[in-house]
């Protein structure tokens, strides 16, 4: 009788990839905790001894060298000879009141309340919907400003350094030629729009946000701001309407809603705009290009918490055409972010 052939066992680098994937949030938690103590200021340009830099932060000197032996795996900081540690292109990022600082972005995805999310993960795939409103009796972003305010002050200082990172580079981007008027739907504090109209002299812009993050709005937007003139502040509910009059909207990273709620949005600036009106959408595509990693991590994170998604190209396009727009250009901002053009 025929013997089935023995099963090789899986070589050691497989299995301790594996492994080492399976305990990734060690990483997450990791970085988190460097932000909350200030490690990459406390390491300054280093070389810092753990001693000197327990001192500095407040921590058990054992603890500490545990967590920066881990961050240096993830080449967050360097070690020398002396066991001394070294700052490195990655921890700089983490430093803070700098204009290239990340440390809130680093703090809104590891928030004490996305671990028990990621742990229900399967149900999420299974349903293909949320477990946030299960876990929590209300909407994600009604539990964040209600219950969790802390958390939201995180969230709005982090959509503020994720904007600084990439506005200069989406306002290199936008096609603006002829444009009068310009609308930053779903626009935070309006870094991106402060952009466009410093890159565009002659141009006049709204941003539309909810009240609350309008109230926190860049301060050259606000009256007394060297933008002010040329800026409306708006407060609304971009799936109840949208500003009239405007010759181009804008919508970063806005659409990742569900799929229903995002063809409502933009079939509100169908209805509202005359034919030719520009409509310009920057989004992370998850099948698209280097930053795959990141926008696949935050395309399932959007699963959990509000039902929403990352789109492919393709999925994507089909919502902007569903929503009656006409897909004019595709194309890259920078290695995560793709902007495509359509119009009304």
């Amino acid at each position: 009788m025929p013997t089935e052939p023995p099963v090789e066992p899986a070589a050691e680098p497989q299995v301790l990839s594996l492994l080492e994937r399976a305990l990734s949030s060690s990483c997450a938690a990791s970085l988190r905790a460097a932000v909350k103590l200030g490690l990459a200021d406390a390491v300054g340009d280093g070389p810092a001894t753990v001693d000197s830099l327990a001192r500095t932060v407040g921590a058990a000197p054992d603890a500490l060298r545990r967590l920066l032996r881990s961050l240096t795996c993830h080449q967050v900081f360097a070690e020398d000879s002396e066991a001394r540690f070294l700052p490195t292109s990655i921890s700089r990022l983490l430093r803070t009141n700098t204009p290239d600082s990340l440390d809130q972005l680093v703090l809104w995805m590891t928030e004490p309340w996305t671990w028990e999310l990621w742990g229900r993960l399967d149900e999420s795939v299974r349903t293909g919907k949320d477990v946030f409103v299960d876990l929590h009796g209300q909407e994600f972003f009604d539990q964040v400003h209600s219950a969790w305010p802390e958390s939201a002050a995180v969230f709005d200082r982090a959509m503020t350094q994720a904007s600084t990172q990439s506005a200069r580079a989406v306002a290199g981007a936008v096609p603006l030629s002829g444009v009068r008027t310009v609308a930053d739907i779903g626009g935070g504090q309006g870094y991106l729009l402060a952009s466009l109209l410093e890159h565009h002299p002659e141009l006049r812009g709204v941003l539309f946000d909810r009240p609350d993050v309008l109230a926190g709005a860049d301060a050259r937007l606000r009256e007394g701001g060297a933008l002010a003139g040329r800026t409306r502040l708006v407060a609304g509910d971009c799936r109840e309407a949208v500003p009239g009059g405007i010759d181009a909207y804008v919508f970063k990273n806005v659409l990742g809603m569900n799929d229903e709620d995002a063809v409502v949005v933009l079939g509100n600036v169908v209805r509202t705009s005359r034919p030719g009106t520009a409509v310009i959408i920057v989004e992370n595509l998850v099948d698209d290009g280097p930053g795959q990693m990141f926008s696949t991590g935050m395309d399932l994170r959007m699963l959990l918490t509000v039902g929403g998604r990352k789109h492919t190209r393709q999925s994507l396009l089909g919502l902007v055409e569903r929503a009656g727009l006409a897909v004019r250009d595709v194309c890259p901002v920078n290695t995560y972010q793709h902007l495509i053009e359509a119009t009304v």
